[in-house]
């Protein structure tokens, strides 16, 4: 195997769980703010805190598929 292989998918799924972490902590803080001023929009606050989880699950699937070729 490659060194490049496994060091294009640490990259991969880093950069995706980084971005997804750093898009989740300022969805997390202002549907905190929401939530506390409107308890009944918790469910949209919850699908949106979801959304950026699927840039690290794309990031993990990229990853594997690199590794697998």
């Amino acid at each position: 195997m490659d060194l490049g292989m496994p060091i294009g998918a640490g990259i991969a799924f880093g950069l995706g769980a980084l971005g997804a972490g750093i898009a989740m902590s300022r969805i997390g803080a202002a549907g905190a703010g929401t939530v506390a001023e409107k308890p009944e929009l918790f469910g949209y606050m919850l699908i949106l805190l979801a959304i950026p989880e699927t840039l690290a699950i794309f990031g993990f699937v990229i990853a594997a598929m690199i590794l697998i070729m």
